[in-house]
């Protein structure tokens, strides 16, 4: 019956944190990749890697504010009542590397799985994200 809450709790937080990752990332390629105007070759690699550098720091930026929010969410509903704590369980799960000695309270722990599940949706977009920005910057110009 308890797990109720964590749907409650967990499923408008995917959907923030999706919404969120998508908007940022169409934001960082629409400012840091440009199409090469003019030119019919490829970009050089000088002129594409450091964009795409900063659209991966982008991506571990994005990955550890999600993490905060989910470990905020921790500490409001009383799962992890230390911050520190709730920010490291939040990391482990939503990497799904899941090593730290933290455990949610028996109620809570459905909601640890929808972060690693929010996690894997996560960084399934990412890859995709810098897949698409490297296929742009690299794209020939079109006259």
């Amino acid at each position: 019956m308890y797990w109720a809450f964590d749907w409650v709790w967990g499923l408008p937080l995917l959907v923030i944190t999706i919404t969120f990752h998508i908007y940022m990332f169409v934001m960082m390629e629409k400012k840091l990749i440009r199409r090469p105007r003019g030119r019919r070759v490829l970009r050089s690699l000088p002129e594409y890697i450091a964009p795409l550098a900063l659209i991966g720091l982008g991506a571990a930026l994005l990955h550890g504010i999600e993490a905060s929010a989910w470990a905020a969410l921790y500490v409001l509903v009383g799962a992890l009542p230390d911050p520190g704590e709730a920010i490291l369980y939040s990391l482990n799960a939503i990497t799904s590397y899941g090593h730290a000695e933290i455990f949610l309270a028996q109620r809570w722990r459905l909601l640890g799985a929808i972060e690693a599940m929010n996690g894997l949706i996560l960084f399934g977009l990412t890859t995709a994200f810098l897949y698409a920005a490297i296929g742009v910057a690299r794209a020939p110009a079109q006259s």
